[in-house]
């Protein structure tokens, strides 16, 4: 596993506008080194400790990225030094990190992540609870949270039309959202949508960051 090649071989393939975010968890930090060592910047963890511990090992040029879901009682361990959470799925767990990132004066970028999938195991918010969370005006309160854009997961099947289909809902919300809510914003432009396995559909529907985990580091232990 040459990881330096597959990040140069993804680089070629994927666009200059499209961010890869290097999914690094289960990986020790002397794995995720030789990606960043191979010129990658953001990666991506999905269990707030294990991030916790990998971010005091390795440079403090690294964006940590959090794509898992993120429980209230957590947050206070990440906020001094997150780059983007990807997986806001509340108005409880925004307002949780505002409290916390308010204690250190800190505004952190946030994505909501809406529903997509059809597998009753995913989460996220379904698009009308989303459009009530922003028509409430809550959001407006937090001064510590700045939302950039939103994220989904596509249902896990290899049919590539219905994959296609919800990357395409996402973008067409995403849309939405951007003309009602934050047109003058032009910090909120991210669409984070895509993995190894379906990374093309999503740049092809607009995503602006790729989660990008086994075509990078190889296959993971299913046990981990």
């Amino acid at each position: 596993m040459i990881i330096a090649d597959n990040i140069k071989l993804l680089r070629k393939e994927i666009p200059q506008n499209v961010r890869i975010i290097a999914v690094s968890k289960t990986m020790p930090a002397e794995i995720i080194r030789q990606a960043y060592d191979a010129g990658q910047r953001a990666f991506g963890e999905n269990r707030v400790q294990e991030l916790y511990l990998k971010q005091q090992m390795l440079p403090p040029d690294v964006e940590w990225h959090l794509i898992g879901h993120l429980q209230t009682n957590k947050v206070k361990f990440v906020v001094s030094f997150i780059h983007l959470i990807h997986s806001v799925d509340s108005l409880k767990l925004l307002t949780e990190i505002n409290r916390e990132a308010s204690k250190l004066n800190r505004r952190i970028d946030c994505l909501l992540q809406i529903r997509i999938a059809r597998e009753e195991t995913k989460t996220g918010l379904p698009v009308e609870k989303a459009r009530q969370l922003l028509f409430s005006g809550e959001l407006s309160d937090l001064q510590h949270v700045r939302i950039t854009g939103l994220m989904g997961l596509a249902t896990f099947t290899d049919n590539t039309v219905q994959i296609r289909q919800e990357f395409q809902q996402l973008a067409a919300f995403f849309k939405e959202v951007k003309a009602t809510w934050f047109p003058d914003e032009p910090s909120f432009r991210e669409m984070s949508m895509g993995m190894s396995g379906d990374y093309k559909l999503a740049i092809e529907a607009g995503s602006t960051m790729v989660r990008i985990g086994s075509l990078i580091f190889g296959e993971r232990n299913l046990n981990q």
